[in-house]
């Protein structure tokens, strides 16, 4: 059985970083903890990479904007943000919750901030998955008479 997103620091990094910027701000405590940056929040692109029938030889498919984000809390402990798009506020959050959830602190904020945002991204993933199927079209073959 695989671990939750909330369980592993990819899982919940990944998390984070599909939550929409004013959930994740509204989510995250008033005032941020104090914080050293390591690297500050700057804009970047990377290479997207596709696969055809996602087996294939790798092409590049396009660059992306990414924001990125490095910190240190107080106690020495590290977190980093990437974020698509250009919110370094954003990219600055992920990374404060990446640090804070390697802390003693993590049992509280999974249940503040990683379950809630879990449980909508699996509302929104099954409300698509229920809209895709409501235009699946099953094929059948009827049995002719001389076929029976």
């Amino acid at each position: 059985m695989s671990a939750s997103p909330t369980e592993t620091r990819a899982g919940w990094l990944g998390l984070l970083a599909r939550a929409t910027p004013a959930r994740l701000a509204e989510l995250m405590p008033g005032d941020l903890p104090d914080h050293r940056f390591l690297r500050a929040p700057e804009v970047g692109a990377i290479m997207v990479q596709g696969r055809t029938g996602g087996t294939g030889a790798p092409f590049n498919l396009g660059e992306m904007t990414v924001t990125r984000c490095a910190l240190s809390l107080p106690c020495g402990t590290v977190g980093h943000g990437h974020v698509a798009g250009r919110d370094k506020a954003h990219a600055t959050r992920v990374a404060l919750l990446d640090a804070l959830l390697q802390t003693d602190r993590a049992s509280a904020l999974r249940q503040t901030i990683l379950e809630p945002l879990a449980a909508e991204e699996a509302a929104r993933a099954k409300a698509r998955a229920e809209k895709a199927a409501a235009t699946k079209v099953d094929f059948f073959t009827m049995v002719r008479g001389e076929d029976a």
